[in-house]
């Protein structure tokens, strides 16, 4: 894969780079009548102002499961989260791929010309590793290779209306980017497909992507196929990216997706994520 050094952002790969949750009633006797532990209850609620703000114990929780810089690292795959031979590396942030490197051709939108936007907007998120926009919270990032193909994977904490926003816009790229031109920094043109991906059915709220660059590098015509999934857990968030010039890794993805969305909700749910993975096969 080629690497484009200089570029201060992240990516996936030689394919590039991507939340916890908890009812009670209260009872009073049949009759009417208050018991010994109803007025001590109405008692401590006279200390307690707050109390009857505070959710009981079952309830749904008032307040969102905070990510902290610790438990995005904690939340972060293994290799022994995901089947086949992928070896974790430690530079994944440093990855990067020219053929995601270009200016989309605004011409070739015959319609809305603001296409062109949305699309230049994909290319720039796939290289920088930015599919969700920037974290307004906590932001681990972790790599694997297997042979020529690479797996990415990010879990960071977002404000919540900016996280379900740029969901939607990902939901509509097949349609507004299905088919365009990019123009490399040499001029050599490249199409670049996109379409809609399954997800697995996990977390709050999930997306997925394949993007298809055609393109030259080293002197012969190659496609650059990339997997995409982004998946919600309250206002924290899994993606993953994977592909290379051999194609990309959709079962890989998928798994990943299983496992990482595991993970972040173990952590959100206070606890450690157990070594050996559950959901395996």
């Amino acid at each position: 894969m080629s690497r484009r050094p200089s570029h201060p952002v992240r990516l996936l790969a030689s394919a590039l780079a991507a939340g916890a949750l908890l009812t009670t009633a209260a009872c009073s006797d049949g009759d009417g009548s208050q018991s010994a532990s109803d007025t001590a209850a109405e008692q401590a609620q006279v200390a307690r102002p707050d109390a009857a703000k505070q959710t009981p114990t079952g309830s749904p929780s008032a307040s969102p499961a905070v990510l902290t810089e610790t438990g995005a690292k904690a939340a972060l795959l293994t290799e022994a989260d995901l089947e086949g031979n992928w070896n974790q590396v430690q530079d994944a942030d440093k990855w990067r791929d020219r053929l995601l490197v270009g200016e989309v051709d605004v011409a070739g939108f015959l319609t809305a010309k603001s296409n062109a936007t949305d699309c230049q907007a994909l290319l720039d998120a796939l290289y920088d590793d930015g599919l969700l926009g920037d974290p307004s919270g906590p932001s681990a990032l972790t790599g694997f290779e297997q042979g020529d193909s690479r797996l990415l994977e990010q879990v960071a904490g977002y404000d919540r209306a900016g996280l379900d926003a740029r969901m939607k816009w990902l939901r509509t790229l097949p349609d507004t980017c299905d088919e365009f031109t990019a123009t490399g920094s040499g001029g050599a043109k490249r199409t670049v497909q996109v379409t809609e991906a399954s997800v697995p059915d996990v977390g709050d709220a999930r997306t997925g992507l394949r993007v298809s660059v055609q393109g030259d590098a080293e002197g012969g015509p190659v496609t650059l196929t990339v997997d995409v999934a982004a998946v919600r857990v309250d206002t924290s968030a899994v993606t993953v990216m994977g592909g290379g010039l051999e194609g990309g890794q959709t079962d890989s993805v998928a798994q990943a997706v299983r496992q990482g969305t595991e993970r972040l909700q173990t952590v959100l749910d206070g606890k450690t994520p157990s070594p050996q993975p559950t959901t395996m096969d």
